[in-house]
């Protein structure tokens, strides 16, 4: 007879149980060394966390190190990127530049256009606060980010949404919203101009 596989558990582990990896124990060993370099813990009691975060087993283990210390910043604790179009416009991009978790962009007479083609981006999700105005708002997002457009209100200039939503593994979700306003909102993938600009000049990591 053959034996049955076991049935999985009714009650999962809580997170904090769970194993730690590698890289899991690597990272809090960075952040140990690094509130060292700060002053805020001695290099003994660095000597003694680092051994524990090096043995540590679960998740809870290592929390317990680095409980009494600051959240390192990231990007999303950034203050949002304001954009205003004015009379001449404005623009970011399509050069690197430091994505903050919200982008607002006003349209306003000359328009803006948020590039993020050439952008190295570790968020889960990018909040894009759009208003169309009188000259409108451009959006354009690499191949393989995906966009929600479903929070943003087309007003009378109307939404264009031009994206795919085939989304590559560790990219953003764009969260488009906002309102069109007179003029309207895109956003797009690069078209065929900047897509040769792209090949001709490809972003360096």
């Amino acid at each position: 007879m053959t034996a049955e596989p076991p049935e999985p558990s009714a009650h999962p582990v809580p997170a904090e149980r769970l194993r730690a990896s590698d890289d899991d124990r690597e990272a809090v060993v960075e952040r140990l060394r690094d509130a060292a370099a700060e002053g805020r813990i001695d290099f003994d009691e660095l000597d003694a966390r680092l051994e524990q975060a090096l043995t540590s087993k679960t998740y809870a283990e290592l929390a317990e190190l680095t409980a009494d210390l600051p959240r390192p910043a990231t990007p999303a604790d950034r203050p949002p990127l304001v954009l205003k179009g004015g009379m001449s416009g404005a623009s970011v991009g399509p050069g690197r530049w430091e994505v903050p978790g919200r982008v607002i962009a006003h349209g306003g007479v000359g328009g803006v256009k948020v590039d993020f083609s050439r952008v190295e981006c570790r968020l889960a999700e990018v909040t894009v606060e759009a208003y169309g105005e009188t000259s409108g708002v451009t959006v354009v997002i690499p191949d393989g980010w995906a966009a929600d457009t479903s929070g943003m209100d087309p007003g009378v200039g109307g939404l264009k949404d031009k994206t795919t939503p085939d989304r590559l593994p560790g990219t953003p979700l764009v969260k488009l919203i906002g309102s069109g306003g007179m003029a309207g909102v895109i956003i797009r993938h690069p078209d065929r101009r900047e897509r040769r600009k792209l090949q001709s000049n490809p972003p360096r990591g």
